[in-house]
């Protein structure tokens, strides 16, 4: 996969928690359509969509980024819960270690570490 599109309530906000907690990067335009396109490091693009109607998602639904190690997401944990974010789900087991945590507009994300 190559690319997400997400529905949001507020593109600004959204642009400033995805650059701040995943380092993406925005396009300096927004698309003829008004999408705003961010990339990360790895080619990534991850596409906002403003829209007005509530968004409503299955209890399911979340997605995810890999970490290097358990370290790392412990930290990333300890960085989401310093500031407040409504933290999920935590796993730390020997084999996997997690923490899901909501974006401002609810979408679940995953920040997570298993061996290879």
């Amino acid at each position: 996969m190559d690319h997400l599109a997400l529905a949001v309530s507020d593109q600004a906000r959204s642009i400033v928690f995805y650059t701040h907690y995943f380092g993406f990067v925005p396009e300096a335009e927004p698309r003829e359509d008004g999408v705003r396109i961010l990339h990360d490091d790895a080619g990534f693009s991850l596409a906002l969509g403003e829209i007005e109607e509530p968004i409503v998602l299955p209890r399911f639904f979340h997605f995810g980024r890999g970490a290097t190690s358990p370290d790392e997401v412990r930290a990333f944990r300890d960085r989401v819960d310093a500031d407040g974010l409504e933290i999920v789900e935590e796993w730390d087991e020997p084999d996997y270690v997690s923490v899901k945590f909501r974006d401002p507009d609810g979408y679940v994300i995953e920040v997570g570490w298993e061996p290879e």
